[in-house]
């Protein structure tokens, strides 16, 4: 007897026919033909090398094999309609569940402090990981169920994948209190004549400023490269270094912001999701919280500005 393989219907089968004692019955209540409830029964009869039902004139009378598996196959069968029952709600007091985001040290920094100060008064039992994923796999990712989320720039246009904006950043240029520049402006001179740390997750590759600037012909000295934000906050208190960053984070960290002496670009960092989890309710739910903390995020800043 295999029953790794058996249709979950045929059981659905089964027990209309155990509780009707009639194939044509069992037929309507379950929604298919009798011919098609006869071949549902043939094949449990092979699964199972069983009659199950054998026909009598008080009707169709189970064998003690079927008498046997009842039970277990009406449990089984209670216990995947109250699955399939939870699928379609989201009840986060209640909810013991793990969701995998990947995100920056940086989106870490802004989103899961309020993040987590919610989760405490709505959903005690809802945990967070948090990763960060490769760019070129987030879709396979996401795709696969290891990752619920990805907070990235808007560079994922794959239509597999929904996502939505949370946050907008203006890039200025931090530096110590006390630097020697540290005034109301900055030349484009002196900027090109600072060490500076650029921040990036990627081994190679150039950031927003760079290409700006790189437009003009121009090139910053980049004397340290590194894939973490907070780090660079501590080198910059100890040296004379500069670090181009999103305004959210100077003030964060106490530093002292100067506009950049060039356009560059905002930084948007979109929510990502597979379109398999779009109607998904716990998905839904807690999409929503993570706008909504954006939202208020930024509501805060624009106050202070």
């Amino acid at each position: 007897m295999n029953l790794n393989k058996v249709d979950l219907n045929l059981f659905i089968v089964f027990d209309a026919i155990y509780t009707e004692a009639n194939l044509t019955r069992a037929g309507q209540i379950v929604g298919i033909t009798q011919p098609a409830v006869s071949n549902a029964l043939a094949r449990l009869r092979e699964t199972f090398n069983d009659p199950l039902f054998v026909r009598t004139a008080q009707g169709m009378v189970p064998t003690p094999m079927a008498q046997n598996i009842i039970g277990p196959v009406r449990n089984a069968l209670q216990l995947l309609r109250v699955s399939v029952q939870e699928s379609r709600t989201f009840n986060p007091a209640q909810a013991n569940k793990v969701f995998r985001v990947s995100m920056t040290d940086l989106t870490e920094a802004v989103m899961l402090p309020p993040l987590f100060q919610r989760l405490r008064r709505l959903a005690p039992n809802v945990k967070i990981e948090s990763m960060l994923a490769k760019r070129r796999e987030t879709t396979k990712e996401l795709a696969a169920g290891r990752l619920d989320f990805a907070m990235d720039v808007p560079l994922n246009t794959d239509p597999q994948v929904r996502h939505a904006k949370l946050l907008e950043d203006r890039y200025i240029c931090a530096m110590r209190r006390g630097h020697p520049l540290a005034r109301d402006k900055l030349s484009l001179e002196q900027y090109l004549g600072l060490s500076h740390i650029h921040i990036s997750s990627r081994r190679s590759g150039l950031g927003l400023v760079d290409l700006a600037l790189g437009k003009m012909g121009l090139q910053r000295k980049i004397a340290l490269r590194s894939q973490h934000y907070l780090m660079a906050t501590q080198v910059i208190e100890q040296t004379d270094m500069v670090v181009t960053v999103p305004e959210r984070f100077a003030r964060r960290h106490n530093l002292h912001q100067v506009d950049l002496p060039v356009d560059v670009a905002p930084l948007e960092t979109h929510i990502y999701w597979h379109e398999s989890t779009d109607q998904d309710p716990a998905n839904r739910w807690m999409r929503e919280q993570m706008i909504e903390i954006a939202q208020q995020v930024t509501a805060q800043q624009d106050k202070t500005d």
